[in-house]
């Protein structure tokens, strides 16, 4: 890659910009853990593979790539990450058991993208190949890998449309700093990484995600407790992840479910434990009658309203449900996930919005393994359909389980590219 006087100049303000903000970085909450080492390459050494994964998300993909990563010979893989949440992901679930006898593992923070900065750590690190999970576009880590003939990969590659009317605006930029293989989980998402980096080195892949769900068996303990609460005589309805912006809709759904359909059980679990006192608020503003979960002592509960104010319980009372609805998604609001309860069995309705959740893809509404409405009405009759002609949990386990099996591979697929490449090294 020759020097570009367009990208030198701007690399010059960029520095700049990051010299302003780095006392104000020194002091946020999320950046100050590892800030000394974020700015500094002296704890850096060569890696064969550098994997970068943001934040939480992200760290899920990198350990599902690194747990399948099988080299014939030793490889040294620097893991980083961005957030505390990252960091601990990729240290506790990326063990010395779960790793190939030939990786060498090494677990550090990101470096901040300021262009001093990054020169150095490239050079020390020298990776053959880079990777890069998702959006993760840094414009000087993408320069000084090109300047060091290190091979860079975009895996689960991903733009959401705000992302990427932000790029395209800046396309004079990325033009210049096209990685070498980008993987995208879309073609959707692939015309749009070709519409910024005017590359036509892109091809599809199954979304790692599929792979990162978390299957395991649910906690016996906590499986009896709640099934204890719950009548086996009487139909459970789920409304889950509920979020202020549609608190409103919600109670307007349990009015309609309750009044068609008085003999069952009603399970709210707001998204944040602080709205509690608000839900309360709403539902009894509204004459709806409740009890808190944390205050039940007779098992099993008699039909009608729980507002579950305690954690950890969503996931084993999916499993006890006729219906859920998942909450996040009446509104714009990036939506919930709306797997888990489908993985249990559950008919499983959620509202229009559910971007966070669109790398799904619109299959799973096809083969009705999750039932996507326009509106809290459309959801209601929804509800009440299902409670009145109930479904097979073991058919809809097994449909949802299916979808996401047939879906699996893409790390597998993304290791081959890997190790692919990397050969070509030697």
């Amino acid at each position: 890659m020759t020097k570009n006087a367009f990208i030198l100049n701007f690399f010059k303000l960029y520095n700049m910009l990051w010299k302003l903000c780095l006392p104000f970085l020194a002091r946020n909450k999320r950046l100050k853990h590892g800030f000394q080492k974020r700015i500094t390459s002296f704890h850096h050494s060569r890696a064969d593979i550098w994997i970068q994964a943001a934040s939480a998300g992200e760290a899920y993909l990198a350990v599902q790539i690194i747990k399948k990563l099988t080299p014939q010979t030793p490889l040294t893989i620097l893991a980083t990450s961005i957030t505390s949440q990252g960091m601990d992901i990729l240290k506790t679930r990326l063990t010395r058991k779960t790793i190939s006898s030939c990786i060498n593992l090494k677990i550090e923070w990101f470096p901040f993208d300021m262009p001093q900065n990054i020169k150095k750590a490239v050079k020390k690190i020298n990776p053959c190949i880079m990777v890069l999970l998702e959006t993760e576009i840094w414009p000087a880590l993408l320069y000084y890998l090109k300047q060091n003939k290190t091979k860079i990969f975009i895996i689960n590659a991903r733009l959401s449309q705000k992302s990427y009317t932000h790029y395209r605006k800046t396309k004079i930029l990325w033009k210049h700093l096209e990685p070498d293989v980008i993987l995208s989980t879309s073609r959707q998402d692939a015309q749009k990484y070709g519409q910024i980096f005017e590359t036509k080195r892109i091809k599809t892949m199954s979304n790692i995600k599929f792979e990162s769900i978390d299957t395991d068996i649910l906690e016996s303990a906590t499986q009896k407790r709640i099934r204890n609460i719950f009548p086996q005589t009487v139909p459970l309805t789920i409304l889950a992840s509920i979020r202020k912006q549609e608190e409103k809709e919600v109670i307007l759904i349990i009015k309609t479910i309750l009044k068609a359909f008085p003999n069952q059980v009603i399970a709210v679990f707001p998204r944040h434990m602080h709205r509690i006192d608000a839900c309360k608020r709403h539902l009894k503003s509204s004459g709806l009658k409740f009890c808190l979960r944390s205050e039940i002592t007779d098992f099993p509960a008699k039909p009608g309203i729980i507002l579950w104010d305690t954690f950890g319980e969503l996931k084993t009372a999916y499993s006890c449900a006729s219906v859920v609805f998942v909450g996040g998604s009446l509104k714009p609001l990036g939506g919930q996930n709306f797997l888990e309860p489908a993985m249990q069995g559950a008919v499983t309705v959620i509202g229009p919005h559910y971007d966070d959740f669109a790398w799904v893809t619109d299959e799973i509404f096809k083969q009705g393994i999750v039932i996507k409405k326009s509106h809290w009405k459309t959801v209601a009759e929804t509800i009440l359909k299902t409670l009145e002609n109930p479904s097979s949990q073991s058919t809809c386990k097994h449909m949802a389980q299916k979808f996401i099996k047939t879906h699996q591979g893409g790390a597998g697929q993304v290791c081959d590219e890997i190790l692919k490449a990397f050969d070509d090294f030697f």
